[in-house]
C-alpha cells in the first residue's frame, strides 16, 4: 500500500485515472468490444478497488460489461450478470470464490485460468481472500 493520502482529491483523481486506463488496456487485451468505459467509477475505495460501467456495443447507453480494478485482479463480467455496481461487486466475489476453489485444489477450471499451475495454490489463496473482502463490501449497506 502506498503512503499517499487518498483523501487528497488530486491523489484520488490520479489513482482513478490510472484505474480507468488499466481497465481500458485490460478490455483491449481481452478483445472485449465496447463503446467506452465510464469517465468515473460507479463505486470505489481508493486505493483498493474500483468498479466501472462499460457501455454495450449492441445497445448504446446500456451497461454491456462491469469491470473491476485496484489492489486486486482486474476483471470484467457481463452487464447481464449485475444490475448495478453493488451487484457487480458481489458477482465478482462469487466468481473469484469459485475460481479460487479450483486453484486451491490444484485443478484447471475450464474457462478461467490465473497464473501457472505451480502458483495456483498461492494465487488461489490470494484470490479467495480478495473475494471475501469484496463480498463483505457488497453486503455492507454503509458502503453504499
Amino acid at each position: 500500500m502506498s503512503s499517499e493520502d487518498y483523501n487528497d482529491a488530486k491523489v484520488e483523481a490520479r489513482w482513478l485515472a490510472k484505474q480507468r486506463d488499466t481497465v481500458l488496456r485490460y478490455l483491449q487485451d481481452e478483445g472485449v468490444r465496447h463503446r467506452g468505459v465510464s469517465s468515473k467509477p460507479k463505486w470505489f475505495i481508493a486505493p483498493c478497488a474500483s468498479v466501472w460501467a462499460v457501455e454495450s456495443m449492441n445497445t448504446p447507453g446500456a451497461v454491456g460489461w462491469w469491470a473491476i480494478s485496484g489492489d486486486l485482479p482486474t476483471d470484467y463480467l457481463s452487464g447481464n450478470d449485475a444490475v448495478d455496481a453493488r451487484n457487480a461487486l458481489a458477482a465478482f466475489a462469487n466468481r473469484w470464490r469459485e475460481v479460487s476453489g479450483y486453484m486451491l485444489r490444484g485443478e484447471r477450471r475450464p474457462t478461467i485460468n490465473i497464473g501457472p499451475p505451480d502458483k495456483w495454490r498461492e494465487l488461489g489463496d490470494l484470490l479467495n481472500r480478495r473475494a471475501k473482502i469484496i463480498k463483505a463490501w457488497a453486503d455492507d449497506d454503509a458502503m453504499w
